[in-house]
């Protein structure tokens, strides 16, 4: 078997997946992109370790090893675009920006500093709901 013929295959799969990683917007088709420039790898390993003949196969124990990071790899990545889909209802590559998540608190306006009254901050019902002392009141009361 020439050396050509998976070497040339290879690097179309590769390229392939590295256009799709440029070029998708999406998480998912960027994850699948990747795997097939992993799959591009191992096809070389494999089609090396055939063509000189190793003896101890390092090229397929190498490949082996690559599938199992691979897998571990689709995973991770697929539990954080889900967690990221959930939050955000998008996958979208370019609105990732910032996966930190922000604080209401800093995002609610200054209000008159003269209703502050602490005495007065746990009979608020809206503050009630978001206090954790609220949320087991509010927890023991209904049935």
């Amino acid at each position: 078997m020439h050396l050509a013929y998976p070497a040339v295959l290879a690097a179309l799969l590769f390229c392939t997946g590295l256009y799709g990683v440029l070029a998708r917007r999406n998480a998912i088709l960027v994850l699948m992109s990747v795997e097939l420039m992993l799959n591009a790898v191992n096809l070389n390993l494999v089609a090396f370790d055939v063509w000189l003949r190793d003896r101890l196969h390092s090229g397929q124990a190498l490949t082996l090893f690559t599938i199992a990071i691979a897998a571990a790899e689709i995973g991770i990545g697929l539990a954080i675009v889900l967690a990221v889909y959930r939050n955000r209802g998008s996958s979208a590559v370019d609105r990732l920006r910032d996966t930190a998540e922000t604080d209401e608190a800093e995002t609610v306006p200054a209000g008159d500093d003269e209703d502050d009254d602490p005495a007065d901050a746990a009979t608020r019902p809206e503050d009630q709901a978001t206090a954790p002392a609220g949320k087991a009141k509010k927890a023991e009361a209904t049935p």
